[in-house]
């Protein structure tokens, strides 16, 4: 079993193609969604437009400070993880759900996939890009 857990609004666009790709090759998942954004025009809206499945759990953590909202999505993601015993989980990103549910499934021994849409620049300058290139895991000088 696959757990997909999003919870933001990039999350659930990017994940979007994986979602569709499970339901296509009629793989048993399920999404875990932490409610780190809440409101309809950063979330609902995106079920519907994309089309997806309701998520099939909702954390409902909203907002507080980053420790707070990451301290809830990890001990929410851990109760349903240990229910549902996944094979491996899926987090795209570097939120605070992804943090969260990352770190919740690694302590309970279950391999975690994370996804990454996107191009790699190899520009440092930009937030998002690492001295690691994550397709070859050599490391830039």
């Amino acid at each position: 079993m696959i757990a997909i857990v999003l919870g933001t609004r990039p999350e659930i666009i990017k994940m979007s193609p994986v979602i569709r790709e499970c339901e296509k090759k009629g793989l048993d998942y399920f999404i875990l969604h932490t409610g780190q954004h809440y409101s309809y025009e950063m979330d609902r809206v995106f079920f519907e437009e994309l089309d997806l499945p309701k998520a099939e759990y909702n954390l409902d953590v909203g907002s507080g400070t980053h420790a707070e909202q990451t301290g809830k999505i990890m001990i929410g993601v851990e109760k349903i993880l240990m229910k549902e015993r996944p094979d491996v989980v899926l987090v795209q990103g570097d939120t605070n759900t992804v943090l969260a549910g990352a770190l919740a499934t690694t302590k309970l021994h279950i391999k975690v996939g994370h996804v990454e849409a996107g191009l790699r620049s190899y520009d440092e300058r930009m937030p998002e890009q690492t001295k690691t290139d994550l397709n070859t895991s050599q490391t830039k000088e």
